[in-house]
């Protein structure tokens, strides 16, 4: 049986490369034609010359505040804000909500999020029962994780959320071969079923999202003779990445196109430098090109030991949205990326905010060489940009952490 899900897991490298370049102009073409919203962010441009990651990177990004300001100021008459392809029909089954509120169209195609691949990576195949724990309300991770099993063949018990009791109960006797949902839930249900002296001897292999995935949550499973896998993915993308038995990061989707950027910008960052995980999707239903999810993630080096050739990531490593408030105003990554913008000899930057609530300070820590004559035009352009002074301090090259944070908040809260 194959350890992969389909061949093109497996593809050459450059390969894969020439397919997603080659589908992006068109993909490009089609948001502009079918979608209000990008045919208005990307009016003017010439889709047949979006063939590569340079000229993509040059495309604005939309992040998902952007995309929710934008449903609500259409809830009237576009309650997707204009971003969807397709309308209320056959076209579009389900219509799900997320906190915000905002809404997600599933379309009709088979496995429509993609996640069978994930599933199938955590070890599922045909003609086996999983235990559904995502929720079916509102949400749709518990049509995402569906329709991926039905995809590869598996029965779906909906076992949604809360009711552990029950969940104990119906997994004794219909007997899953796994389970698959947040791995907290995954952990309550598995002692409560000690609790209430029931074994679940089927539940062997489970695929967890949603949530943090720690190792010793994941040890603790293996304890008890359940593989966890995890997968990271969105309402609004589907899948994005997924782990594998290497246990070596994340394997990325093939039907998406991925960009580490700098928070705040726009901008690709080096590969193994910790930035903004934004994504154009190939779906023609939801057509989001440079999505930004505000999660921060990093690039691994080489391929997964498992023979899948696809770029790996290391996993959700916070968020990117570091907006915080100093003395009553606003501070955000942007600005602190307009200031770098301004001086060619900062490499890196970050503003680091200390002192004690009411008593707000801000320091700017630059990469630079040659930079100590600009200090006082730095600190000028830091008030320009932001309304507040900031002391700015030269670093050595390569100093700054790499976590991704242009904004740490380091004050003391009493």
């Amino acid at each position: 049986m194959s350890k992969h899900y389909d061949a093109l897991e497996t593809r050459n490298s450059a390969e894969r490369e020439a397919a997603l370049m080659a589908a992006l102009p068109a993909q490009v073409a089609h948001a502009q034609k079918n979608s209000p919203a990008f045919a208005k962010s990307l009016a003017g441009v010439n889709a047949a010359s979006i063939n590569s990651r340079e000229a993509l990177a040059k495309l604005p990004v939309i992040r998902k505040y952007e995309l929710l300001a934008q449903q609500q100021e259409q809830r009237s008459n576009n309650v997707f804000g204009g971003f969807a392809a397709i309308g209320f029909g056959k076209a579009m089954p389900r219509v799900f909500a997320s906190p915000g509120t905002i809404y997600e169209p599933e379309g009709a195609g088979a496995d429509y999020w993609r996640m069978a691949r994930a599933i199938y990576a955590a070890g599922f195949r045909s003609n086996e029962l999983i235990h559904n724990c995502f929720s079916y309300h509102f949400t749709p991770a518990g049509s995402m994780m569906e329709t991926g099993a039905h995809a590869i063949g598996c029965t779906v018990f909906a076992g949604g959320t809360g009711q552990t009791e029950q969940q104990v109960g119906a997994m004794a006797e219909l007997k899953p071969a796994g389970y698959i949902g947040t791995p907290s839930f995954l952990k309550i249900i598995v002692e409560k079923a000690a609790e209430m002296g029931v074994k679940l001897p089927s539940v062997t292999k489970a695929l967890v999202s949603g949530e943090a995935f720690p190792p010793s949550l994941r040890d603790w499973l293996a304890e008890r003779g359940v593989s966890g896998y995890q997968c990271y993915a969105t309402a609004d993308l589907g899948l994005i990445a997924y782990e594998t038995e290497a246990r070596e990061g994340l394997v990325l989707d093939e039907g998406v196109i991925v960009e580490i950027v700098r928070p705040g910008t726009g901008d690709p960052v080096p590969e193994g430098e910790v930035g903004e995980l934004v994504v154009t999707s190939l779906n023609p239903d939801y057509p989001l090109i440079r999505f930004g999810t505000g999660d921060l993630s990093a690039v691994l080096a080489g391929q997964c030991p498992t023979g899948r050739t696809n770029v790996r990531i290391k996993g959700w490593m916070g968020r990117a949205d570091q907006t915080t408030k100093v003395r009553g105003m606003f501070v955000h990554p942007g600005q602190v990326a307009e200031v770098v913008k301004r001086f060619p000899e900062i490499k890196r930057a970050r503003l680091v905010v200390t002192g004690e609530m009411a008593n707000d300070q801000m320091s700017l820590k630059v990469e630079a060489q040659d930079a100590e004559g600009l200090l006082q035009k730095i600190g000028d352009a830091v008030r320009d940009i932001t309304k507040l002074r900031a002391d700015v301090t030269v670093v050595a090259l390569g100093s700054l952490p790499n976590d991704g944070k242009v904004i740490e908040d380091a004050r003391t809260y009493k």
